[in-house]
């Protein structure tokens, strides 16, 4: 619960007390000040956009929303897996859920999108899938179409939720961005590069816009327990071996931290913790979520 109070009191011999059992937090105040009464105000459901939120890291990010009441919006291309997460985050605690199935790789559809949720409390940039491989194995047609989703599609939500945010002069917009724009991995170029650019897109956006008070910050999860993980390490393993179902050879459970992938859950709790009025502070700044493996 939140505290409000419309004063900013200057007074002598004050004394406070919490009175438990009362609805009200009661002050009392000896001295020159009189009437002073600050009233707990319910927490207003936040608007929330979650795209890529039909599985792995989007659904966890919608689950976390929904358990602190938020009304969520939730986009991706997959109708009825966003059906069922929907149905999961109103058992969860959500004050409303809209799906919006829609394919972000199109900007007529981001557009539309902007258009049906209208200005939000919060942006979660989630949906992306860029194809692994090295140079050689990629054509300039599956780079155009990775970044279209990711890259440009996160470029493009921020610059059409970010107008609507300075209108309103409040904000937060988180983008899931990856690992791999740190760890570069040329068996990973074009995700590499692509996670590379939106790091600094990130990290110079929440830099500019913290003046109209909208934070911007970024989450850079490494390998994390998904179904798009397997996908990405048989492409791997088809980069190096030429056969991707050696794909848990590139997967060596023995080296990762805490003996283990990632859990989406996880990257979820953090995204949610970064965007309460407990960090105010943090705009700007992307943080690495890898438990310690680049350092190992």
């Amino acid at each position: 619960m939140d505290f409000y109070s419309p004063f900013s009191p200057i007074y002598r011999d004050k004394q406070v007390r919490l009175d438990k059992n009362s609805a009200k937090l009661k002050i009392e105040i000896c001295g020159t000040f009189k009437g002073l009464e600050m009233i707990m105000a319910e927490k207003t459901p936040r608007k929330v956009l979650i795209t890529g939120a039909s599985r792995g890291i989007g659904r966890a990010c919608a689950l976390a929303f929904a358990r602190q009441g938020d009304r969520l919006y939730l986009a991706a291309r997959n109708t009825e897996k966003l059906a069922e997460v929907a149905a999961e985050s109103l058992q969860a605690g959500a004050a409303d859920v809209q799906c919006i199935p829609a394919d972000l790789a199109d900007e007529g559809a981001r557009k539309a999108c902007a258009d049906t949720t209208g200005p939000l409390d919060i942006l979660v940039n989630n949906a992306g899938a860029i194809r692994g491989g090295g140079l050689f194995d990629i054509s300039m047609d599956d780079w155009r179409e990775s970044w279209e989703l990711k890259v440009f599609g996160y470029l493009h939500m921020c610059q059409l939720y970010g107008a609507l945010m300075k209108q309103q002069k409040s904000g937060i917009i988180v983008n899931i961005i990856g690992l791999a724009g740190r760890d570069l991995r040329p068996d990973y170029i074009c995700g590499s590069a692509g996670n590379a650019a939106l790091i600094a897109f990130t990290q110079a956006l929440g830099a500019e816009l913290q003046k109209n008070n909208i934070r911007v910050f970024g989450i850079n999860p490494s390998a994390t327990e998904t179904d798009r993980v397997k996908s990405l390490y048989r492409q791997r393993a088809e980069s190096r071996f030429g056969d991707p179902e050696r794909w848990e050879e590139m997967l060596d459970t023995n080296s990762l931290p805490f003996g283990r992938l990632k859990r989406p859950q996880e990257v979820a709790s953090l995204a949610a913790l970064c965007c309460s009025d407990s960090v105010q502070y943090l705009s700007g700044t992307v943080i690495d979520m890898d438990g310690g493996a680049r350092w190992m």
